[in-house]
């Protein structure tokens, strides 16, 4: 890397999150005293190590053309597969998830692992662009996807594997892959989500049977359901292909979308845990259980309307200082930054967040290196689906997944991957124009 080339660093995206992490740092401070003003907490320094740290890696990822992770993608897509699987057997839980430990350290692999997707997902992706059918791409696409967000499902931990799904989707949108395979992917998360949520919302807020619910949660009636579905699918795709008439295709692929997401659902009321299920109930009404698993939104809710404006004040935070929202410098940083900067410190974290998005769009469309691009538009899932959900659960808008808020909640693994994902952008932008 030549000298000149830190002049041509974007300062945007690195001033953003350098800021973002400047104040997490200051919040996690914050949230570290208590009601009588006494310190009880030294995570701050470590979040200083741990950004510092990330920087650095920033920094020198972006003076490594970034090429040279093109060769060694699968290499690295497996060795976050290794230690996933070991995490899965010998992990120590933490907070309802396994985390690998290394002496006092503990690390979230799932974390490394979605750089190391982007990145190997980026090369097929290249590699398959020319001569690679639409349709076999996605499927292709989807099983790199799947592998290791199946075994962090398993772990368990779904909020984590939850971001594979905006990885996978805006990647193979810009991959060119056809838009009809986007939109199933979509139309199944959807549908699946919904036919998961129905259940709960008869049983525990309208408190009445609605018959035509029925379908959804007794196992004979889905297999019913299934196998109507299935022949209507068998008669389509026969249709389709000795008549090649449209209207099959569509009966197909609706069928098919429906069959998916019964399946799905049926799936997720067998294998979720009860405080993962307990989650989507509350979403729907945090005052089915005011003083137990709604607290978390109620208080997080209670913090951001108290900061009115202007909010209370830096260290002024009743709701921080007390106690009240669990997870406050984890999963809850946004409430207790929102009660101490109010409204008008909301923006501001909202503009940083869109500053990085846009630049790394710009890098999208500026760069003439598809590998680059295809690692770009995956870091564009990553950091606007965590900023999304999880401004989106402090607002209770969105259920609680346990998704960090990038650049700012306390946890070493979350900052190094995602300013190890900065450094990769600030070495496509320093080099967009090459190919």
């Amino acid at each position: 890397m030549k000298a000149r080339d830190l002049l041509d660093i974007d300062y945007f995206i690195l001033l953003s999150v350098t800021t973002l992490m400047v104040v997490g740092i200051l919040f996690i401070y914050s949230s570290g005293i208590d009601s009588d003003g006494t310190l009880v907490s030294t995570e701050y320094i470590r979040q200083i190590i741990w950004a510092s740290a990330g920087l650095l890696i920033a920094i020198t990822l972006s003076m490594i053309n970034y090429r040279r992770f093109y060769n060694i993608s699968i290499y690295l897509y497996l060795l976050t597969l290794i230690p996933l699987v070991y995490t899965v057997v010998f992990g120590r839980v933490v907070h309802g998830t396994r985390w690998l430990r290394i002496g006092s350290f503990g690390i979230q692999v799932s974390e490394f692992a979605k750089i190391a997707t982007i990145v190997f997902l980026a090369r097929y992706l290249t590699d398959s662009k020319r001569s690679g059918h639409s349709f076999f791409r996605f499927i292709a696409s989807c099983i790199i996807v799947l592998v290791p967000m199946g075994i962090v499902l398993i772990q368990p931990d779904l909020g984590t594997s939850l971001v594979f799904i905006p990885i996978l989707l805006s990647m193979t949108y810009v991959a060119g892959i056809s838009m009809r395979y986007v939109i199933f992917t979509v139309s199944c998360i959807m549908l699946s989500a919904l036919f998961t949520v129905l259940p709960l919302w008869q049983t525990y807020i309208y408190r009445r049977s609605i018959p035509v619910f029925v379908f959804l949660t007794n196992p004979r009636l889905i297999a019913v359901v299934a196998f109507s579905l299935g022949v209507i699918t068998f008669v389509a795709l026969f249709g389709y292909l000795k008549y090649k008439k449209r209207y099959f295709y569509w009966i197909l692929y609706i069928a098919v979308i429906i069959i998916l997401s019964l399946g799905v659902s049926y799936a997720a009321r067998r294998f979720l845990k009860s405080y993962q299920m307990m989650r989507l109930i509350i979403f729907l009404d945090p005052n089915i259980d005011p003083r137990g698993a709604g607290w978390n939104i109620i208080q997080s809710v209670n913090a951001i309307g108290s900061g009115g404006l202007s909010g209370s004040g830096y260290l002024q935070g009743i709701h921080s200082h007390s106690n009240y929202v669990p997870e406050q410098t984890t999963d809850f940083i946004f409430s207790i930054f929102s009660e101490e900067a109010g409204f008008i410190g909301g923006i501001i974290i909202f503009s940083l967040y869109l500053i990085i998005c846009l630049r790394l769009l710009r890098i999208i469309k500026t760069t003439a290196d598809p590998f680059a691009v295809y690692i770009c538009a995956g870091l564009v899932g990553v950091y606007s689906f965590h900023f999304l959900i999880n401004v989106g659960m402090t607002m209770g808008i969105m259920p609680i997944t346990g998704i960090p808020l990038l650049f700012m909640s306390y946890g070493g693994s979350a900052v190094l991957t995602a300013m190890a994902g900065v450094g990769l952008a600030l070495s496509i932008h320093i080099r967009r124009y090459n190919r």
